[in-house]
């Protein structure tokens, strides 16, 4: 029988830097045969064209949280469809919003279908060094993927303090005694998890999940033709990104194509060769359906281009 490929969860709430801790990770294992499962909220994946590299395999689940009963079929099919593929390792980057508690159940469904394909070699977290403390109070899904851990992956440590560093992870120990805390910096470490046995002291069971078809948040993607300018588009952001959990996308500007991310007050611009024909931007609302008239209104108070809004 074919050696079992290790199968690794990476959650963390929206903007941590999930993906590009696993670009790194993915380098890292260049020449091994990988496969990625990305799962995003929005109808149009992002994030799996940042990360696209030859010889790799890639899956998107859209629209919803894998864990959620809504795309469960979908996420156990395509591990199922994956273990056909003799991969060395599978690597699941699951929704920002998504809450992982439940993963026992999709492992015991694949093995049923599949039967014992799977070394589940465990849920990396990645905390926003940045945002966490503010996250951790409001969102309940923040401490459910800390809780559910079995590595933390602290990002962004070069933009804070050490005082705020060691209060970060006296909360992620009030959360999670067990975990180790690993710093990181544009989602480098200095660690080789992969060799480590993550779930030596694997002290968790299985719990239902909190991602459910009604509390899905509401994801719009906006698509424009042409080109708008860089300060434009900016005003446009400052004002949406306080009911959004977070915005990203590529955009053909002026200058040129750019990828656009924006956590809480964070906007970052950088350039791209990902565009295609059409800009377009992904917005997860915190405010529900009631941010749509606020984009409306900004953009053609701002921008004033012709935009979809789907």
């Amino acid at each position: 029988m074919a050696n079992k490929a290790k199968l690794y969860l990476l959650t963390g709430f929206l903007g941590s830097g999930k993906t590009t801790f696993l670009t790194n990770v993915l380098k890292d294992l260049d020449g091994k045969k990988v496969a990625v499962i990305m799962n995003e909220f929005g109808k149009v994946g992002i994030d799996g064209t940042i990360i696209e590299k030859e010889g790799m395999e890639l899956v998107e689940i859209n629209r919803g949280s894998i864990f959620c009963s809504c795309l469960q079929l979908s996420f156990v099919s395509a591990l199922v469809e994956m273990a056909d593929r003799n991969m060395e390792y599978v690597f699941v980057e699951s929704s920002g919003l998504a809450d992982p508690s439940n993963i026992g159940d999709f492992l015991e469904a694949v093995q049923v279908a599949k039967g014992d394909v799977y070394d589940y070699s465990g849920a990396i977290c990645i905390v926003d060094g940045v945002n966490f403390l503010e996250q951790v109070e409001d969102i309940e899904t923040v401490e459910r993927q800390l809780k559910f851990c079995h590595l933390v992956i602290l990002s962004k440590v070069d933009l804070v303090d050490k005082e705020e560093i060691e209060k970060v992870k006296e909360k992620i120990r009030e959360i999670n005694s067990n975990v180790e805390i690993v710093e990181s910096i544009n989602g480098k470490i200095d660690y080789n998890f992969l060799e480590k046995d993550l779930l030596e002291k694997d002290w968790l069971g299985t719990e239902d999940t909190i991602n459910t078809p009604e509390n899905r948040p509401k994801t719009l993607t906006l698509t424009y033709d042409g080109e708008v300018s860089k300060e434009k588009l900016i005003k446009f952001l400052d004002i949406i990104k306080e009911d959004s959990y977070r915005i990203k996308g590529f955009v053909k500007l002026k200058d040129g194509w750019k990828q656009v991310d924006v956590v809480n007050k964070l906007i970052d611009i950088k350039p791209t060769n990902k565009g295609e024909n059409i800009s377009e931007l992904v917005i997860i609302s915190k405010i529900g359906p009631k941010i749509i008239r606020p984009i409306f209104n900004a953009w053609e108070e701002i921008v004033g281009e012709k935009m979809v809004l789907r």
